[in-house]
């Protein structure tokens, strides 16, 4: 085999390599969106100040959520959504973290290595956007568990 037709070959292997782990992050993140399990669900205290009602709608808007887009996805991990309610902006976000929740996940495709923490946020709780909010144990961490 010449070595272009071996590099086509290992760069087609690498392809979808790349694309069945992409699927697999897909398929756990929208497993954990959608029935709030495989991972950890939490809110704000933002959000938790809307009240029971509100939240469990929120909730329930999240899990439907499928608004998929490169503008809102470009990773295509289904990780994160926008959605607005009762004329609140809520955006919410799937995080990667080792078992331990300390550091980045070594493999977010690997269920065995990966914890998976969805927040659930008010867009005024976050900067630009983009969530920072204190690590989760953390003592100044806003975040209560969603039930």
């Amino acid at each position: 085999m010449s070595s272009e037709r071996e590099s086509h070959v290992s760069s087609q292997h690498s392809s979808d390599k790349n694309e069945r782990r992409k699927l697999r992050i897909q398929l756990l993140n929208d497993n954990l969106r959608r029935t709030m399990a495989g991972g950890r669900v939490m809110i704000t205290q933002g959000l938790e100040a809307l009240g029971s009602i509100p939240v469990s709608t929120v909730i329930q808007a999240v899990r439907q959520f499928d608004e998929f887009s490169a503008a809102n996805d470009p990773y295509d991990e289904h990780d994160f959504g926008a959605l607005i309610h009762a004329g609140q902006r809520i955006l919410w976000k799937i995080d990667y973290f080792d078992k331990q929740l300390e550091f980045a996940s070594p493999d977010p495709s690997d269920p065995r290595v990966t914890a998976r923490v969805l927040t659930i946020m008010l867009a005024s709780e976050s900067s630009s956007g983009r969530h920072q909010l204190p690590p989760l144990g953390h003592p100044g961490s806003n975040l209560a568990i969603a039930v």
